[in-house]
């Protein structure tokens, strides 16, 4: 498995007193391949979240592709861009995501709600990844009752359910305490050992020690 970006440029128009043009992401160029665990730093507002978002099928680019196995993504329709987002890339958001009428394990599994898929073996494969993020017990709780740490784990379980050859990361250790976040980067470097390729964006000053290979963005620009 196979996804990059080749030159991959992202751009903003601003209004202001006359119309400009902001760039988010210089051309970048970035490959991510199977069992490898990338690590994405840089400050705030660098392009991070942006070039993310573009390899997640979530942001066209302005100029340049992405590409995953051969496959244009930005020349699928609609459809077809969804259904493999939701097949082959678990995506794991800024911040809490839940759906709060829902209990752990149906959030889990919403990926195969969504088209009706949920079978016996989704709902077992749901369990077994709750118990290994050691949130089991959870399974039938709604997640107002869950801490932070307990929140990110399910959101990181219903990225994996549907096996993805990708897992794009983006900040999933942001509000949790330091026991809580080494915990997701040794599951999410055990998830790339396994055979998927996971990009983290991260400000964690630690992450680099869980990578294969740490990159960074400076100011839209990507540098090994």
């Amino acid at each position: 498995m196979q996804l990059k970006a080749e030159n991959a440029v992202k751009e903003f128009i601003r209004e202001g007193s006359g119309t400009n043009i902001f760039t988010a992401v210089a051309e970048s160029n970035i490959i991510l391949e199977s069992g490898q665990f990338t690590v994405l730093t840089g400050r705030s507002g660098s392009g991070k979240t942006t070039l993310l978002n573009m390899l997640a099928g979530l942001l066209p680019p302005t100029r340049g592709r992405i590409m995953l196995d051969g496959t244009d993504l930005y020349a699928l329709d609609d459809k077809r861009l969804s259904r493999l987002r939701n097949e082959r890339i678990g995506v794991i958001p800024q911040g809490q995501t839940a759906v709060y009428s829902l209990t752990v394990i149906e959030n889990v599994l919403l990926p195969f709600m969504l088209y009706k898929e949920q079978s016996s073996e989704a709902e077992k494969y749901a369990r077994e990844l709750l118990e290994r993020l050691d949130i089991a017990p959870l399974a039938n709780v709604k997640p107002s009752e869950l801490s932070g740490g307990e929140l990110r784990r399910m959101s990181i379980a219903r990225a994996l359910i549907r096996r993805p050859s990708v897992i794009l990361a983006d900040e999933p250790t942001g509000d949790l305490d330091d026991e809580n976040t080494r915990a997701v980067f040794e599951f999410l470097r055990r998830t790339a050992d396994e055979g998927a390729a996971v990009l983290t964006v991260t400000h964690e000053t630690d992450a680099g020690q869980y990578a294969h290979r740490l990159m960074r963005m400076n100011g839209g620009r990507l540098e090994e």
